[in-house]
């Protein structure tokens, strides 16, 4: 990059010199013959008039005196006296029409050199005539010059190149070993923000996506130790029961209930084994969906006869509400029943004896999208507004309520979520006017294009 960048610097300040050279360069030339045609259109002017009185008497001391001054300035001189010039070289044209009384001016050729001639007519068929050799030789001068700008030129874009080069390359190669650093495993290294405003996005990028590791594995050590918590206290249970088993501590009385409690254990084991094995299937692209039209009422009241029974023995109300006519939605009714046991356990949950869950379907609102709404609301302990915006992060509640009241693994709500956004659905969490939390699930209508956003 230095290289280049020291190359496009340099090309440019050459550029830069033979574009004024060619633009300046005739300017100047022009200027020059000017400024020294004016000068001996002068100097024949004075010449003339100090020649005046003189001129008919032959030739004088002080005509011998101009004459040498003026090529002493690389000027020669000649004198008209009666229509003739005092020595051979100029033209017959440039002689007549100065001895018959007009001024010349111009540009003739003597002695096969270009040569600046200027003319002033006296009295009497008299005459001066100053001629000067053409500057021919501006050009090759000024170019004689030029390679002294040029080499001036080629060192400003040496130096302006590579500081510029180290000005750039300063930044990327920050951003560069920041990058490898990430890859390396660290999460607290920062990129310091500075100009040009490019490389500042480039630093603020790289430092919010080190943020942004960070916490995502946090997160991931927290759910794995959580997941890693909710593994073990199972096969604990059933890891002692089977040694009481082994060394015949259980009796033929205790075996029955020792053999109820491992099955237990394992039907809870093989629940969480399922969750995480269906959370890493969701991203897949081979993970099986059915959609058909499904009746979401039915498969409310289905859910309602099959939890009735479960919630009753807590002493929990499980109450349905449903439209007076069917509702149809576009969906696979074993995933989206999956969805509907899994908020429904997450509420059971929670929900103190003697309070309620609400399984409720109804139409969309009408600034919300053709399809049909279910909602699982609870008089439970509800979820604070910070909740909200995380309750569909694995392990997020879970690490947030350890201690404090009853929760599961943390991956309920976060499979529910995975399969509804599959399912072309929307999911959120709010308050219930019950008192504690309130899930609602949007699924598009029959013929509808499903809304997918993974």
């Amino acid at each position: 990059m230095t290289a280049r960048a020291v190359a496009v610097s340099c090309a440019v300040a050459l550029v830069s010199v033979f574009v004024t050279a060619v633009i300046a360069l005739p300017l100047a030339a022009r200027s020059a013959e000017r400024q020294a045609s004016d000068a001996l259109t002068a100097q024949a002017r004075l010449a003339a008039e100090a020649l005046r009185p003189r001129i008919d008497r032959g030739r004088t001391v002080d005509e011998e005196r101009i004459v040498r001054q003026l090529r002493n300035q690389g000027i020669d001189a000649y004198l008209i006296r009666a229509g003739r010039a005092d020595r051979p070289g100029l033209p017959d044209q440039v002689v007549d029409r100065v001895a018959g009384g007009r001024n010349f001016s111009g540009l003739r050729q003597l002695a096969g050199q270009p040569t600046m001639i200027e003319g002033r007519w006296l009295p009497g068929g008299n005459g001066v005539v100053l001629a000067r050799p053409a500057t021919t030789g501006l050009w090759q001068e000024i170019v004689g010059w030029l390679w002294l700008p040029l080499l001036a030129g080629l060192a400003a874009g040496v130096v302006a190149g590579a500081l510029l080069a180290r000005r750039l390359a300063r930044p990327i190669s920050n951003a560069a070993t920041a990058a490898a650093r990430l890859r390396a495993g660290d999460r607290a290294v920062r990129v310091p923000v500075e100009p040009p405003e490019e490389a500042a996005d480039l630093a603020y990028a790289l430092n919010d996506l080190a943020a942004a590791l960070a916490q995502s594995e946090g997160r991931q050590r927290e759910f794995l130790l959580s997941v890693s918590h909710e593994l073990r206290t199972p096969l604990t249970a059933i890891r002692g029961y089977a040694e009481a088993l082994a060394d015949g501590v259980v009796g033929p009385d205790g075996g029955q209930r020792a053999g109820q409690i491992m099955l237990t254990e394992a039907e809870h084991l093989d629940r969480l084994v399922t969750d995480l094995l269906s959370l890493a299937r969701l991203e897949a692209a081979d993970f099986a969906l059915e959609p058909v039209p499904v009746d979401l009422d039915q498969l409310g009241r289905d859910a309602t006869q099959t939890w009735a029974a479960r919630c009753a023995a807590l002493g929990v109300v499980l109450r349905t509400e449903t439209p007076a006519v069917p509702t149809w939605v576009h969906t696979d009714p074993g995933r989206i029943r999956q969805v509907v046991d899994g908020l429904l356990e997450n509420a059971l949950r929670v929900v103190p004896p003697g309070a309620t869950i609400v399984l409720a379907v109804r139409p969309p609102a009408p600034d919300e999208p053709a399809g049909a709404v279910l909602e699982v609301r609870d008089g439970g302990p509800g979820l604070a507004d910070d909740d909200l915006a995380v309750a569909f992060e694995r392990g997020a509640l879970r690490q947030r309520y350890q201690g404090v009241r009853k929760v599961g693994s943390g991956l309920g709500l976060a499979l529910a979520a995975g399969l509804v956004r599959r399912l072309g659905g929307r999911i959120s969490a709010g308050h219930a006017p019950e008192g504690g939390a309130r899930f609602t699930v949007w699924l598009p209508a029959v013929g509808a294009v499903p809304h997918r956003t993974c």
